[in-house]
């Protein structure tokens, strides 16, 4: 039976996500666009955009490979995976793949990687300039964010993402404790880093010499940047998903009931939603940052969540 309402928690979850990742991308560019003083398109606006670019077909470089094609399908799929893992909606682990810190990074990794060589596959200046900046900051983030949670893992004595919000569920102390404070904080940055949001990419723009992911991104059309997009909003809206779960596990399914399925799919849309609009506020007063001054905002990450770590053995 446990087997079983995992299975169903998973499925609720990709499906509420793929449903609340382009909600979650409308509501930021719409609060946004209402602080700098403009009407902005609306929340349902990147729905329409999926949709419209669903029914057209992709034109691609010519000479180009496979993977230009594979690329954006292993994005969406690693996205879809990481919905279906992290402790969201409910902390029941899948029987057969758990919700371990090592597994999600790998899965995220799978994903990173997937983007870089759909940059690289069309063999164009941009492309390649916007994959190698995009490996330097993953290679980056990457090690924060095993820090990160790995300091969170202490207090539970175990990696599994499910038991730690569990644990931090039934000890709310463990919260506000200087341990938890310092890997949230670094948790936070690294996530930014790992969506490509400000001070580290900025997802409007399209200067050339300033983007990551949309320098990756230029070559792609029609389902190929429909299947880019929908897995980059995925991957964020399930990161801010599982921060949220962090920062207040209440309203998680612990045990498997309709009406607790229920509850669990309101809490974690308003957090996730709520952690949007205050992600959106905070991208109006932060400019990007230059591109040699990231090595140095996330070193300062890895050294938070390095003191988290350091930190959770001497308080132990």
């Amino acid at each position: 039976m446990t087997g079983a309402a995992a299975i169903i928690i998973a499925l609720v979850q990709l499906v509420l996500f793929v449903f609340l990742a382009p909600v979650l991308i409308g509501v930021i560019r719409q609060v946004r666009a209402r602080l700098e003083g403009r009407a902005g398109s609306g929340i349902w606006q990147p729905w329409r955009d999926v949709r419209k670019l669903l029914a057209k077909n992709p034109v691609r470089a010519a000479g180009s490979s496979w993977m230009l094609a594979a690329g954006p399908v292993t994005l969406l799929v690693s996205s879809l995976l990481l919905c279906a893992l992290l402790p969201l909606v409910g902390t029941l682990p899948l029987p057969l793949i758990p919700s371990d810190l090592f597994v999600i990074v790998s899965v995220m990794l799978i994903g990173v990687v997937a983007l870089a060589l759909v940059g690289l596959d069309a063999g164009t200046a941009f492309g390649g300039m916007g994959s190698s900046r995009h490996m330097t900051v993953a290679a980056l983030v990457e090690p924060t964010l095993l820090l990160a949670v790995y300091a969170l893992s202490i207090p539970a004595g175990t990696s599994t993402l499910s038991l730690i919000v569990e644990t931090r569920l039934a000890n709310p102390a463990v919260i506000i404790s200087p341990v938890s404070l310092l890997a949230m904080v670094a948790l936070a940055i690294a996530i930014m880093a790992e969506t490509s949001r400000l001070p580290v990419d900025n997802p409007s723009t399209h200067l050339e010499l300033t983007m990551l992911h949309e320098a990756m991104v230029l070559e792609a059309s029609g389902r190929d940047l429909a299947w880019l997009e929908l897995g980059s909003w995925l991957k964020l809206a399930a990161l801010l998903g599982l921060l949220s779960n962090l920062i207040v596990p209440w309203g998680i399914v612990t045990d498997f009931s309709v009406l607790g399925v229920i509850v669990g799919v309101g809490t974690v849309t308003v957090k996730v939603l709520l952690l949007g609009v205050v992600l959106s506020v905070g991208e109006v007063f932060l400019a990007k940052a230059r591109l040699f001054r990231v090595p140095e905002l996330l070193a300062g990450s890895f050294a938070l969540g390095l003191l988290a770590v350091t930190a959770s053995y001497l308080v132990a």
